[in-house]
């Protein structure tokens, strides 16, 4: 039985699924593009092979088995993207909620059904389809649950918009003793800079207090300065949409003190080094350019706190 606890973004990582290139399916149409940097990268001629993605997850993959993390991987799909597991289920506290993602991404979850498998079956909840979540948009904060998400009228306009209102109040129901707080996000179809896929594209807490934040991805500015206060102005490094654009507040920690990061993210890394983490430095551009990165190729199955 595999054992499920997540409370918060950096306890000590006790296990952990992380996506696969291989077989990814190659360079996909635009017109078959499901957000923005992958668009543009197609456009450009500079979408990343399957050999080079490989090599950046194994990279991945060594580093959290430093750290004597048990590493789960997606069964293979033949000519199907399994790359960023985070969007396809999540765990809070002890219970796995499957996501209700993209119609086009729905046969990730097949990948993973021998892990759901091993989970206590009272423990996997699968949201109504009409909850529309993408785990991008979840982070789990100790007492809070932050969502991204996006309000407006043209919502299905949007294919960028992943995380609705009505998977917000499902959250709720379940966690009635956590507090939700919702963050609406920027969209757009086509341009990198101008879009918060998830709300880990523009927020990220890490250990020791302290979080990545992006103030432009929010559509209302006072959330961003809300989050800015909740961890306190000395304790935050902001990014401007570049820096987003790129994936600077999509890192992850292995624990409370290491975290892992791009080796390109040089202010960045350096800015953790001055906090106290060790930064574990990898290569992750070309993976980068499909609009994610370490965060978004990870789903947390057990955290322990010290």
């Amino acid at each position: 039985m595999i054992r499920l606890s997540v409370t918060d973004e950096s306890s000590t990582l006790q296990s952990v699924v992380v996506g696969i290139a291989r077989s990814s399916g190659g360079q996909p149409k635009a017109d078959d593009c499901y957000d923005p940097k992958s668009l543009k990268h197609v456009l450009s001629g500079t979408y990343p092979t399957e050999d080079s993605m490989i090599a950046e997850l194994a990279e991945f993959v060594a580093i959290l088995k430093k750290y004597n993390v048990t590493v789960y991987r997606p069964e293979v799909i033949q000519d199907y993207n399994q790359i960023f597991t985070r969007d396809i289920g999540f765990v809070i506290e002890d219970v796995f909620i499957q996501s209700n993602i993209l119609p086009d991404r729905a046969n990730e979850l097949l990948g993973i059904k021998y892990i759901i498998d091993q989970m206590d079956p009272s423990k996997v909840i699968k949201l109504p389809e009409y909850c529309h979540v993408e785990g991008g948009d979840v982070i789990v904060l100790g007492d809070f649950i932050f969502v991204g998400t996006y309000f407006g009228a043209d919502y299905s306009n949007y294919i960028t918009a992943r995380t609705n209102r009505a998977a917000i109040d499902s959250l709720q129901d379940l966690f009635p003793h956590k507090t939700i707080k919702a963050f609406e996000l920027k969209k757009s179809n086509t341009d990198p800079l101008s879009n918060a896929l998830h709300l880990d594209c523009c927020f990220q807490p890490l250990g020791r207090g302290k979080a990545i934040i992006h103030p432009g991805g929010f559509v209302h500015s006072e959330d961003a300065q809300w989050l800015i206060d909740f961890f306190g102005f000395d304790d935050v490094f902001l990014i401007d949409a570049a820096a987003m654009t790129k994936m600077q507040s999509n890192i992850f920690s292995i624990s409370d003190s290491v975290v892992v990061s791009e080796v390109q993210f040089t202010g960045l890394n350096r800015w953790l080094e001055l906090q106290g983490f060790t930064v574990e430095a990898i290569n992750f551009a070309e993976i980068s350019k499909q609009g994610g990165l370490l965060r978004c190729s990870t789903l947390p199955l057990e955290r322990h706190a010290k």
